[in-house]
């Protein structure tokens, strides 16, 4: 249940968007910012690449994009979407026959440049296949692939600069009573896509795809894109987003979940609060989170769970929890259930039963939901 209505600074004003569909997941409008991955495998081996979309679904992926360089990988593409549990991007770069290939073979959405595909006779091809194969497209603007008649007018890659394209790629879709679109200004450099994703949110109605391109590692591409990705969402700005990273496609799911739960505007699993531990802890604070996340991977109900190493912040904090362990004396801690303190545990039990405890909350939050859905049908 959110709680922004008694805390109004909480609150983001999500820019109003139309709505376009990539398959079954509504993307814009008032549909949930949806999470993307891509995948890094080759396409063409089949069997791999499914194997890494599944896992991406699993860990939560609702799109994945997979790239369709030659004629060899649209023809796979149709092995892919058949068994893909999401809808699948087909990422065209230059070829126009394969952005027509990708929406025979069932790609949900082309991610296309306008500009390299080539002339209006050839553009208007792919157009009509997706039309009449029920895809959307992206429009994937980079600031690392500008039109040359941009650079040199601007002089550089510049937010002015990326608007102006989006805008000429828009323009030839809409000029073509295509409007079934979404819209990407990526930079790898934070501060610049920043700023072209505010210019474009400004002059356009059609969804946005955030991203930081080419973040970099896991660690560094995480940061930039907390910041980056998170002062937009913040701002109301997105309806998708990919966190981009060098590390397993199932790792941008993960950090692209974080971003929006610590935002409050999507929530999948468990929501783990704790402390960096000190002196104080009353048992292993860093060894315990670790295994909890784990453990606790597989729940997939939105619920809060705080660990903390001593009393000092330990009980305030689960007063706001569904599921609490504070440390405590003598080898041993307080659980806390729905904000209140339960029972102790010895520390050496402590994880299996806060596993146990956790597993409990999930089907009983699930049970409540699905006994009120019932309810409200009748």
């Amino acid at each position: 249940m959110s709680l922004n209505s008694v805390r109004p600074w909480r609150s983001i004003d999500r820019r109003k968007t139309r709505q376009i569909h990539v398959g079954p997941v509504a993307v814009g409008g008032d549909a949930p910012i949806s999470v993307q991955t891509m995948t890094n495998t080759v396409t063409t081996d089949v069997k791999g690449t499914i194997g890494q979309i599944l896992r991406a679904a699993e860990a939560g992926a609702d799109i994945v994009r997979v790239s369709v360089p030659d004629e060899d990988s649209s023809r796979a593409l149709k092995e892919i979407v058949a068994e893909s549990p999401v809808p699948i991007v087909a990422d065209i770069h230059f070829h126009y026959k394969r952005g027509i290939e990708a929406a025979e073979a069932g790609a949900a959405c082309l991610r296309i440049n306008p500009g390299n595909i080539g002339d209006a006779k050839r553009v208007k091809e792919v157009i009509k296949a997706a039309r009449d194969h029920g895809c959307s497209m992206r429009i994937g603007v980079n600031a690392g692939s500008l039109e040359k008649h941009l650079l040199e007018k601007y002089g550089e890659p510049c937010p002015e600069a990326m608007v102006e394209s989006a805008l000429e790629h828009i323009r030839i879709l809409e000029d073509n009573d295509f409007f079934e679109f979404k819209i990407s200004v990526k930079a790898s450099d934070v501060f610049l896509a920043a700023a072209a994703y505010q210019g474009i949110a400004e002059v356009t109605e059609a969804p946005i795809h955030l991203g930081i391109t080419e973040a970099g590692g896991f660690v560094s591409g995480t940061i930039k894109s907390a910041i980056g990705l998170g002062n937009l969402l913040w701002m109301g700005v997105g309806d998708t987003l990919r966190v981009s990273l060098s590390a397993d496609p199932v790792e941008e799911v993960k950090v692209g979940y974080e971003i929006l739960k610590a935002l409050g505007l999507r929530h999948r699993g468990v929501n783990i609060i704790s402390c960096p531990s000190c002196a104080r802890q009353g048992f292993d604070v860093i060894r315990t989170v670790e295994a909890l996340e784990k453990r606790l991977e597989h729940i997939k109900t939105p619920m809060s769970l705080s660990i903390i190493g001593c009393v000092v912040n330990g009980p305030g904090e689960a007063l706001m929890t569904d599921v609490g362990f504070t440390g405590g004396g003598n080898g041993n801690g307080m659980v806390y259930l729905a904000g209140k303190q339960d029972h102790r545990i010895s520390n050496e039990a402590m994880i299996d039963h806060i596993v146990e405890e956790v597993e409990k909350k999930a089907a009983e939050i699930e049970s409540t939901e699905t006994s009120s859905g019932v309810e409200a049908a009748e």
